[in-house]
């Protein structure tokens, strides 16, 4: 049997992607922290297709012994997306340093975890596929974005880094960099979110793009599109234009 493994899989673009890719025919190793949660998500998936996980990504040798679980009774883990992360607004006239390191615990330092515990056993096996969630607020600052726009850049540079090697080992990685999803972190938001999209979509969008050779996987297209463009321009012109689109 292989299976998928998806963190942060109690709710938000996790729990519709677990659910979308169960659909599909792929059994999924589904990683939350709340047991009762995982139990529901398995529970609406279809019978079998969905193993609920309970671990806490920030505790690297939780994630290890996790891991040698589930393959010890389900088999090898051959694709992993590294979803689990928190998003908590913030600014500088309230700039905390435990909030900023909880957040980068979790995110940025999870993610790590989860990759240290796979590595070994796909450089065994000679194959492996790694999809690690980050989003657009990675490509430039955004507002009230300190802490998660740090920790998403970090995912995307690191994912970068690491697809040299990854292609040397013959081994898989993308990076998946949505924008708005309607979700409970993104409710927290109190600035307009261009393009906001479902939470289904995002997932559909995930899932196709898992299965395609793209290295990033982004969307919705015409507002990445133009994301990407403003990754280029200088200071002068890209404060004032992001100031006047969220109006922070």
């Amino acid at each position: 049997m292989t299976l998928t493994w998806i963190t942060g899989a109690s709710s938000g673009i996790g729990h519709a992607l677990a659910l979308e890719l169960a659909r599909r025919g792929t059994t999924v190793v589904a990683t939350a922290r709340r047991r009762d949660k995982l139990d529901a998500l398995a529970a609406a998936g279809p019978a079998g297709r969905i193993l609920p996980l309970p671990c806490d990504v920030t505790d690297a040798d939780a994630v290890a012994a996790a891991l040698d679980g589930v393959e010890r009774e389900h088999g090898p883990v051959s694709r992993a997306v590294l979803n689990a992360g928190t998003y908590a607004p913030d600014d500088a006239a309230t700039f905390s340093y435990d909030a900023f390191k909880a957040l980068i615990d979790v995110n940025l330092l999870g993610t790590a975890a989860c990759v240290a515990a796979l590595m070994p056993r796909w450089l065994d096996r000679g194959h492996g596929h790694l999809a690690v969630v980050s989003s657009v607020a990675g490509y430039r600052g955004l507002p009230r974005s300190i802490a998660y726009g740090a920790s998403k850049a970090a995912l995307i540079n690191m994912c970068e880094a690491m697809k040299f090697d990854f292609d040397r080992l013959g081994l898989k990685i993308q990076v998946v960099n949505p924008g708005f999803v309607r979700t409970p972190l993104t409710d927290k938001n109190d600035f307009r979110m261009p393009a906001l999209m479902e939470v289904d979509d995002a997932a559909r969008r995930v899932a196709d793009g898992l299965a395609s050779d793209r290295f990033e996987i982004a969307f919705p297209r015409r507002f990445v599109f133009w994301l990407q463009r403003m990754r280029g321009l200088p200071a002068s012109l890209y404060f004032p234009l992001i100031r006047r689109a969220t109006k922070r």
